[in-house]
């Protein structure tokens, strides 16, 4: 079977291609000024972002007020994969682009809107996701950080942690519990917190390589005062509204993941041409089958997500979405442990920049850097007992 698109679908890539080469930001400026956090955006970010909104590109399938051209799922797909080939983040705050903004749009007032939505869009602010805390990681309906009414106020108090870009973000898309009595998944609301409020404050979690520009981010709220009107959508409504957020970014989300997964995989077969000669027989027939492995599990990986993607643009049900996430996390993980271990001492050596780290094939950082991905939006455990429970019908424990 071969696929391919459609006439007007590949038109419309050539539009965009053709578009992105007159406008995209040059490749030196991005390197020299890179992105050091999800929710920092360096000056060419910002323009960027403005340039793709008044043209229609930002979020094809919006409508043109909102940074889009009103185009279908299979479009979108295509500008995707074309963004990437040609190396251009059409963000640098995906938390904000992917889940917070069109969050505010389906459930925030219009004020909310033109306050926050659209500055993120227009790349005039940034803003992070508070969301897992000390003892509410994979699980948010544990969270305990609460939002007592005092008058025309919120007064918040709690902790967050793991806050991808909160060191640099704008403000927070906080859930909170504003019903400490109601059932854990009930009782839980969204704030909007600017990160410039008194009583709030970021404390960056230093990694390991390059302590000198973490991502992730303590954030501790001590009597954090915000005006009522930051509510977003009803009080104690929270839970279905955190499940409408995060489904913005699930069904394009595998894309991502396979592109980077895919680029890899290239990295990895022109690298081999180098060390692979220098091995002993054994070695060598040991590393090609390491390397053919991963080829495979890339290709399966596409395969699936485009399977689930057929069935998203039918309306129906997409199982291998569940599948997804474990999947592509764990193979990313697979492929940096093989690449580091066959690229022997040269895997020791650093890059600079975040971006840099994470387009590093066989060094060592790049597989600790893996790790993180088998975590965050949910821990592989947690998505295998999503995949047990609500894809095969397995009984929980």
């Amino acid at each position: 079977m071969k696929l391919q698109f459609d006439d007007a679908t590949l038109a419309f890539r050539d539009e965009f291609l053709a578009w992105l080469e007159k406008n995209r930001p040059a490749a030196e400026e991005m390197e020299t000024d890179p992105a050091v956090s999800s929710a920092h955006a360096p000056d060419w970010a910002r323009r960027w972002a403005r340039r793709m909104f008044d043209a229609g590109w930002l979020v094809p399938g919006w409508a043109p007020e909102l940074g889009g051209r009103n185009a279908g799922a299979v479009e979108t797909l295509v500008y995707l994969e074309a963004l990437t080939e040609a190396g251009v983040p059409r963000t640098t705050n995906p938390q904000g682009l992917g889940i917070i903004s069109p969050s505010i749009l389906d459930y925030g007032r219009p004020d909310q809107v033109e306050e926050f939505a659209m500055p993120v869009l227009r790349g005039e602010l940034t803003a992070c996701l508070g969301m897992s805390e000390p003892d509410a990681g994979s699980d948010l309906a544990n969270l305990k950080t609460a939002a007592v009414r005092d008058g025309d106020e919120w007064v918040l108090n709690g902790q967050k942690v793991w806050t991808s870009g909160a060191a640099y973000a704008d403000f927070c898309f906080l859930f909170c519990r504003t019903d400490p009595d109601a059932r854990k998944h009930r009782g839980i609301s969204i704030i909007l917190v600017p990160m410039d409020t008194p009583g709030l404050e970021v404390k960056p979690l230093k990694e390991i390589v390059h302590p000198d520009t973490p991502d992730l981010a303590e954030v501790f709220l001590d009597d954090v005062r915000v005006p009522i009107e930051n509510l977003v959508g009803e009080e104690n409504d929270g839970w279905r509204m955190a499940n409408g957020s995060l489904a913005h970014e699930r069904s394009m989300v595998w894309l991502d993941s396979v592109l980077a997964i895919e680029r890899s995989m290239a990295g990895l077969l022109d690298h081999a041409k180098a060390w692979m000669p220098a091995l002993t027989p054994a070695e060598r027939a040991l590393a090609a089958d390491d390397v053919v492995r991963l080829y495979i599990e890339t290709k399966a990986l596409r395969a699936l997500g485009y399977r689930g993607f057929a069935r998203f643009v039918k309306g129906g049900n997409a199982p291998e979405q569940a599948l997804m996430k474990a999947y592509s996390s764990e193979t990313s993980r697979d492929l940096a442990r093989i690449a580091s271990e066959w690229n022997g001492t040269d895997a020791l050596h650093t890059t600079s920049g975040r971006s840099n780290r994470r387009r590093a094939i066989g060094g060592i950082e790049g597989y600790f850097n893996t790790f993180g991905s088998t975590i965050s939006a949910g821990s592989s455990e947690i998505q295998r007992n999503i995949i047990a429970e609500r894809v095969l019908g397995l009984p929980r424990e």
